[in-house]
């Protein structure tokens, strides 16, 4: 039902299956030489041009598909290659492999990266307009789970995974009920693909975040049995991209980053413009949803907000790590460190021919 073959978290399949380029992109081979750029201090000014040459490897499918059906993709003056990838765990396996210049996820992944060796850097961030009407994630209540609100959390078995959004999520959602890890069994276990779905399906657990695109196929497989969804009620809406701090070293991948962020957020606006051409390209033809659930998805989401000013989403974002230090014991981070601020306001920018080219 979804296409899984990169979502395994196996460094040779990130390798052997890599690139999907798009028909009005330069189609390019995996690990095609490219010229290195001239070094660039982190604390320099990114050039406005980069070499033509140069070859930004994305994952980032929702946006790769936004591009090609908006046409936007033709403003960008270099090559791509477009890894069919997201989510923390693979797309930290690729930066690990050298395998990938720019990611797209949720807001823990990059902390993940940074607690786990790997320096990144924050260049582009998104939310939702309304993220209590329109969560990231519903709550998946197993049949017979006995769930019918947040109040009957306690002494459940939830899915949890520390190092993705969802387990982040679960924490949050425990520090707001009062409860605590010992008043729950928190059952650990890698979001990917439809894990979760079959977990609450099996009887494995009784409650799982999942993404909206997951909440179809939960209800159509185990709603006759009683399954169903509730709200978390918590704002789960961050989403970024990121790179290697290494990237960014390199003045023209540097200069590509800036000139794909401007386009980033170029396609975001054009999502929320175009919902029912978006729902049948990515969800239904990318990613294999029914039309119906496509548009589900698509209208459960809402509409985004990419933000000039990152001070707000900072300071949220630090709340999350503060959480996590004390929930799990990771080292105090100040994630303000992990915004590179030359970023900051660049995809939020109206569209901008001249700052694409």
């Amino acid at each position: 039902m979804y296409r899984t073959a990169l979502r395994r978290g196996r460094t040779w399949a990130i390798l052997a299956i890599l690139i999907l380029c798009s028909p009005f992109l330069t189609a390019c081979l995996p690990g095609s030489a490219e010229p290195e750029g001239p070094h660039l201090e982190l604390s320099a000014t990114i050039p406005g041009k980069g070499a033509k040459q140069t070859v930004l490897r994305v994952g980032d499918p929702q946006t790769q598909v936004a591009l090609e059906l908006s046409g936007l993709g033709k403003d960008l003056p270099f090559k791509v290659q477009w890894a069919n990838l997201q989510g923390g765990p693979e797309t930290l396996e690729a930066f690990r492999a050298d395998a990938l210049d720019v990611g797209s996820v949720a807001d823990i992944p990059p902390l993940f990266a940074q607690w786990n060796g790997t320096d990144v850097k924050i260049i582009a961030a998104r939310y939702t307009e309304d993220p209590l009407q329109h969560p990231v994630y519903e709550l998946g209540i197993a049949p017979g789970a006995d769930v019918d609100s947040l109040s009957d959390l306690r002494g459940k078995k939830i899915a949890y995974s520390p190092g993705q959004a969802q387990g982040a999520l679960v924490l949050k959602l425990l520090n707001k009920l009062d409860l605590t890890k010992k008043d729950v069994e928190l059952v650990e276990m890698q979001s990917v693909d439809d894990v979760y779905v079959n977990a609450l399906g099996s009887g494995q657990v009784d409650v799982a975040p999942l993404g909206q695109a997951l909440v179809p196929p939960l209800l159509s497989k185990y709603g006759p049995d009683g399954a169903k969804t509730i709200s978390p009620r918590i704002r789960d809406d961050a989403w970024h991209l990121y790179t290697p701090t290494e990237v960014l070293q390199d003045a023209h991948k540097a200069a590509a980053l800036k000139r794909y962020v401007a386009v980033w957020g170029q396609a975001q606006r054009w999502i929320d413009a175009h919902p029912e051409e978006f729902a049948r390209g990515y969800y239904v033809q990318h990613e294999g949803l029914a039309p119906k659930d496509a548009e589900y998805v698509v209208d459960a989401l809402g509409t985004h907000d990419v933000p000039a000013d990152w001070s707000t989403a900072i300071a949220r974002h630090q709340q999350t790590v503060d959480l996590l230090v004390k929930e799990q014991g990771q080292k105090p981070l100040d994630v303000k460190a992990l915004y590179d601020d030359r970023f900051e306001g660049v995809g939020a920018d109206p569209v901008d021919k001249e700052a694409t080219r």
